[in-house]
């Protein structure tokens, strides 16, 4: 942890033992000191925010427990230590329920005593800190604005949305096709919102099996069921205070679709292997790339589960009807995937822009990312060109052996049809050719320069 620089105020009526402590706490340049010798003069600098006051009990103008409270009143994250000359039980008992971090009797080591409690503040200061922090930078990251990048049309509908979204608790329902930045969303949503401070949970439904989904969610007690060794708490009682993110919520079987239901309506839920209910506070958003409207007729979805989450429906646009926003994303994955990988930024050539605006990209915006990522290493110079950028025009591999082509020039066509089912992962097409990453790279290189 970086070193925690401090703003301390002593407050003593004593002269001597005034300058101890200011001398004390002097030995540590880090430390900033001002010394008061009454409560007034304190508090008319108490606006300057000290982080910690070393206070005084009994003052010629207040006394310690009447001076507390006004520093309570007007700044409730000032830590205090209490100092004074005998121990009262009762007294220290009543300041320590106002929130006193410490209480020291001045005696022979009241020096080594007063260190060791503004090292521990300091400690606790500097972690507060450094979450304050962590918890900014996440909430400058998910800034719907920065999240949803773009300009179009579409895109602001979107904005205008989730602006909404930002008002109230309501149940949000995300939908669109994959790819389309769904948890990005409800990511964006949590940590602009009144509950940025709590947690954000993600389930993926569709990823856990069917069995072990009500655990996940709900959690269970130990002894439950075979396997259970110990009590497991569930992602419910995780998120509390925060936002809950059930993606691909389609795919939750209707069994679970009712406890979920009651989950949501009772804002409380029963662990596997337990009767007593649990409360929970925290806000639902729910993703799909399905119809649950048409999933309700085919008898697939709980009608009454379907209106319940209903809430605030915002539908993410495809790839394909965001215009140039295709060009503002492909800027965005080129410019972080160069800073990544230490490598001169790479620009798209106005033919490499034209090509990437005429492809209808059915994978959206996971497919855009692997598509310019491809590119940029594909690339000789600052400029991607044309023919750096691999798309997936939909030739099965069996088209492959369809020309009279040298060995070398089979292997390329091999490779870039291998790469368009693949979505371009290269490690998947490396593996599945049994060949190294290096090679596919040099081959492709070869092709463009042949």
């Amino acid at each position: 942890m970086t070193e925690t620089h401090l703003k301390i105020f002593v407050v003593e009526d004593d002269e001597w033992y005034n300058r101890l402590l200011v001398h004390t706490l002097s030995l540590n340049v880090d430390y900033e000191i001002r010394s008061f010798d009454t409560a007034a003069g304190f508090l008319e600098a108490l606006h300057e925010a000290p982080d910690i006051v070393t206070l005084d009990y009994r003052l010629p103008d207040m006394n310690g427990l009447d001076l507390l409270k006004k520093i309570r009143e007007e700044n409730s994250d000032v830590q205090v230590v209490l100092i004074s000359e005998q121990k009262d039980i009762e007294t220290v008992v009543s300041l320590l329920k106002l929130g006193v971090y410490d209480y020291i009797v001045k005696t022979n080591d009241i020096r080594d005593r007063l260190l060791l409690t503004v090292q521990n503040i300091r400690n606790g200061i500097g972690l507060k800190r450094e979450i304050t922090s962590l918890r900014q930078e996440v909430q400058k990251k998910y800034s719907f604005r920065n999240t949803i990048m773009g300009e179009s049309q579409a895109v602001r509908a979107v904005y205008a949305l989730i602006e909404k979204a930002l008002e109230t608790n309501i149940t949000v329902i995300l939908t669109g096709e994959t790819g389309t930045g769904k948890e990005l969303a409800a990511k964006a949503i949590h940590y602009n919102s009144k509950r940025k401070d709590k947690p954000f949970v993600p389930v993926n439904v569709a990823a856990i099996p069917s069995e072990l989904i009500e655990s996940e969610l709900f959690g269970h007690e130990k002894g439950a069921f075979t396997g259970a060794t110990f009590r497991r708490t569930g992602r419910f009682e995780e998120a509390d205070g925060g936002t809950l993110f059930l993606d691909e919520i389609g795919e939750m079987s209707p069994a679970l679709q009712a406890k979920l239901l009651r989950a949501i309506q009772e804002k409380e839920f029963v662990r596997i292997g337990s009767n007593k209910a649990v409360k929970t506070d925290c806000r639902i958003i729910v993703a799909t790339n399905r119809n649950l409207l048409e999933e309700v007729k085919k008898g697939n979805f709980r009608e009454d589960l379907y209106y319940r989450l209903r809430g605030l429906p915002i539908e993410l646009p495809p790839l394909r009807e965001r215009g140039n926003d295709i060009l503002i994303l492909a800027s965005y994955f080129s410019e972080r995937f160069c800073a990544e990988n230490g490598i001169p930024l790479r620009k798209f050539s106005q033919s490499a822009q034209q090509k990437l605006l005429g492809y209808p990209f059915p994978g959206n915006i996971r497919e855009l990312k692997s598509v310019v990522e491809l590119a940029v290493t594909l690339s000789e110079n600052k400029t991607i060109e044309t023919e750096d950028i691999i798309l997936d025009t939909g030739n099965p591999l069996s088209e492959v052996m369809d020309e009279e082509l040298t060995l070398r020039q089979y292997e390329i066509k091999i490779i870039k049809a291998l790469l368009r089912k693949h979505n371009n992962d290269i490690k998947t097409v490396a593996r599945k050719l049994d060949i190294g990453i290096s090679t596919i790279y040099r081959l492709l290189k070869e092709e463009k320069h042949s």
